[in-house]
Formats: C-alpha cells, sequence, structure tokens
C-alpha cells in the first residue's frame, strides 16, 4: 500500500527568558481549565483542524469524536499539567460566548512541558490569540517550575512554524509521520463534505475558528 511521509519539525524553547505577558484582544477571555469543559476543548479542536493538514497528517482531528477521544487521552496521561492547558471564549453578550481557541499541556517524564493542539478556529485568526495560547501555556509551565517547552508542527504549516519561531522556540529534530495514501484520501473527502457543511451553518450564525 502507497504511503505518504509528511515532514514534522519538533522544536523546543527555553522557559527561563523572560517573556513579555500575553494580551487579549477586546472581546475575547481566557478559561482555566476544569473538568466540565472536557468536550469543549474537543469541540474547538475539532472546528480549529478538520479543514487543515494535520487532519490529514492526524485522522482524529478531522473527527468529532476523534477529538472527544484525544482529550481524554491528554486529560488521563500522568503529566497533564491544567496550569498550561486553556480555552479562549469569544464573548458576544453577558452570557454568551462561543469558544475559539484550546491549548493543552503535558509534562513528560524527562521534565519538558509538551505543548498538545494549539488550535484558533477559523474567522478568529490573525489576532494574535495563537500567540496568546502559547504564551499562557508556556507561563503555565514556568509556574510549575519546569525549564524548557517542546511542540510538533508538520513543515507544511509555515504559518504555525513562523510563530513558534517568533515566540523563541528553534528546531530541535526532524520527524516524519507516514500516513497511508487510502486514509489521506478518505480525510480529503471528509474534508469537502465538511466545507459545505460549515458554508451553511456559517449563515445560521455559527461562530467556527482554527490554528494560529
Amino acid at each position: 500500500m502507497a504511503s505518504t511521509y509528511f515532514k514534522r519539525f519538533r522544536m523546543e524553547a527555553d522557559l527561563l527568558i523572560p517573556r513579555r505577558p500575553p494580551v487579549l484582544p477586546e472581546g475575547y477571555r481566557l478559561v482555566a481549565w476544569n473538568e466540565a469543559l472536557l468536550d469543549a476543548h474537543a469541540r474547538t479542536k475539532y472546528r480549529s483542524f478538520c479543514d487543515e493538514i494535520d487532519a490529514v497528517v492526524f485522522p482524529c482531528l478531522g473527527d468529532l469524536e476523534g477529538c472527544r477521544r484525544l482529550m481524554r487521552e491528554i486529560r488521563r496521561k500522568p503529566g497533564f499539567l491544567a496550569e498550561a492547558t486553556w480555552l479562549i471564549a469569544r464573548v458576544v453578550a453577558p452570557s454568551q460566548h462561543s469558544w475559539c481557541g484550546t491549548i493543552q499541556g503535558v509534562v513528560d517524564k524527562q521534565g519538558t512541558g509538551m505543548i498538545q493542539n494549539v488550535g484558533v478556529v477559523p474567522g478568529h485568526r490573525g489576532i494574535g490569540l495563537g500567540t496568546l495560547l502559547v504564551l499562557q501555556a508556556m507561563a503555565g509551565f514556568g509556574r510549575a517550575g519546569l525549564r524548557k517547552a517542546s511542540l510538533e508542527v508538520t513543515a507544511e504549516n509555515t504559518s504555525a512554524a513562523q510563530l513558534y519561531r517568533r515566540l523563541g522556540f528553534r528546531r530541535a529534530r526532524t520527524v516524519y509521520k507516514v500516513v497511508d495514501d487510502k486514509a489521506r484520501a478518505a480525510s480529503r473527502g471528509t474534508a469537502v463534505s465538511r466545507s459545505s457543511d460549515t458554508t451553511q451553518s456559517a449563515s445560521h450564525g455559527e461562530a467556527m475558528l482554527s490554528h494560529s
């Protein structure tokens, strides 16, 4: 069976370097982790990645139930760090909001803060929310006494790689993720179907978001 190899960069940053505290755009707010928000993270993750290259590289990101399974797995990890796990909400009224950004943090066995799935929903990109999420997670790692943060990014996702470099991440290693072409084609077909559904949802005023 034919396969496609996706190049990914493992990047690392020194948490001891001082960084400017993040500033929220007007109308948005950060929401700290609590157990009741697991599904909100999963839904925001799905809406952030379902039409992106990472949903081809990791098919679970292109499926809502897959995102729910992934969030449960992240939460069950021994190193899950609530202080590095955040949502961003767009406040549309005093009692109404829409989730538009998500990030999770895990401490690995070597004591490195591992950033998981920086997601910003389309329609909320380009205003610094991705930067805000990464800095917030890094600050959480720092408060936990960690010295280094790490993440992986697909090489084709150039805007995300540039964002991480601006925040002090440097490439430490190049790795390759193998995806069989049958699964890749299935992911593309699902994305086409989702795109038409998204257009209809947007016309009904449903807010959405994605990467950085």
